[in-house]
């Protein structure tokens, strides 16, 4: 509930969270010379977190704030993106508003609503219902109609008319198969999203032209819901089909596989490899470390903020998507099939120490790659 800007527990609130004196809030609210700029967008941002009507005169004028909607924060893909793009906003004298879509709990469009209500300035949408075929759009079309910009991350439905800013999945998917493939996997599956989740419709787009050009005889694939059950499920369907390297689309669904092929009685690498996608926080600390296909999240980041900063500003920005190159990571749960060694497992006479250095020099040169 909103409360009125021009009440003197307004003033006090105002005053205590910019850290300025109730005159100075005052002098902002009655339009009055005297205060800096910064100091007046202070004063209107915190009126508007506090939940308080500007006055009239002051309506017309958005707010510093933006809504950056996420599916959720369990999956450490989230925050991570979270963090890179508050910071860039903040940066740029931006305040972000993060929404959490939870189970039972307000839906996209609710925090659209609300985030008109505050006048925000715009909003960016991760993992959200744009990348959903099937999903309900009309709460993008309402931000177009009112001219509020957004950028949409990661791929959506193509008649958003939004700037998106994404991974290559094509590219990503074609790196798992290849990695595995140049491995000895002849037997592949893929664990995927929803069928009408966009970015799963490029990797299954990728891994079917792979399996194709590769030959392999049987290229399975299941679709799951995006948590660590959905991927564990989604792993004892596939293994039924003697598949020994499974690409996943997400980190979280490659450790619901891990989990359902140990509970198989089977092992990670030795009978069955399993990459990733993300890289996501800690995914070098599990066991084994994760093999997983890097999303540029920093890059990315950094990119839609300011795609939408230029639309805040006016400055021409057209509604296509920039695609970001992926980088494959190799790491402890990939191997050759049936022989269970690793990829990156102690070759005969080598100390600990040499493969630590190995492992280090190897991951530099990775990181040396540009992303695009």
């Amino acid at each position: 509930m909103q409360h009125d800007a021009c009440t003197l527990p307004a003033l006090a609130d105002v005053a205590k969270k910019v850290g300025v004196s109730e005159a100075t809030v005052s002098r902002v609210l009655n339009g009055k010379a005297g205060v800096s700029d910064s100091t007046r967008e202070s004063v209107l941002t915190a009126l508007d977190v506090l939940g308080y009507e500007r006055p009239t005169q002051l309506r017309g004028e958005r707010a510093r704030l933006i809504g950056l909607v996420l599916p959720e924060l369990q999956n450490p893909i989230f925050p991570a993106l979270a963090e890179v793009i508050g910071g860039a906003l903040a940066q740029r004298g931006f305040t972000p508003v993060l929404c959490i879509r939870t189970a039972g709990g307000l839906s996209e469009a609710d925090y659209v609503g609300m985030l008109l209500d505050q006048q925000v300035s715009g909003v960016v949408f991760a993992g959200g219902h744009h990348a959903e075929q099937a999903a309900p759009h009309d709460h993008y079309r309402l931000l177009r109609s009112r001219g509020i910009p957004a950028v949409l991350f990661n791929a959506s439905a193509d008649d958003l008319d939004f700037p998106c800013v994404s991974t290559d999945d094509m590219t990503a998917a074609g790196q798992a198969y290849t990695h595995l493939a140049s491995l000895g996997h002849q037997r592949i599956g893929l664990v995927v999203g929803p069928e009408d989740h966009m970015p799963s419709r490029r990797k299954l787009a990728a891994f079917t032209q792979a399996a194709t050009r590769g030959g392999a005889g049987s290229a399975p694939v299941e679709h799951a819901l995006f948590s660590l059950e959905g991927g564990q499920a989604a792993t004892t369907r596939l293994l039924r089909h003697g598949v020994t390297g499974i690409i996943c689309g997400s980190d979280v669904l490659a450790l619901g596989a891990i989990r359902a092929i140990r509970r198989a009685g089977l092992s990670v690498p030795g009978d069955v490899s399993v990459v990733g996608y993300d890289d996501s926080a800690f995914m070098n600390c599990t066991d084994p470390p994760l093999t997983t296909v890097r999303q540029p999240i920093e890059s990315m980041g950094k990119a839609a903020v300011a795609l939408l900063v230029n639309q805040i500003e006016n400055m021409a920005v057209y509604p296509e998507e920039l695609l970001f190159e992926p980088e494959l990571v190799v790491r402890g749960s990939t191997g050759r099939p049936g022989t269970g060694s690793a990829v990156g497992a102690l070759p005969p006479f080598c100390t600990q120490s040499a493969l630590v250095l190995e492992s280090a020099s190897f991951r530099t040169r990775r990181h040396g790659h540009p992303g695009a």
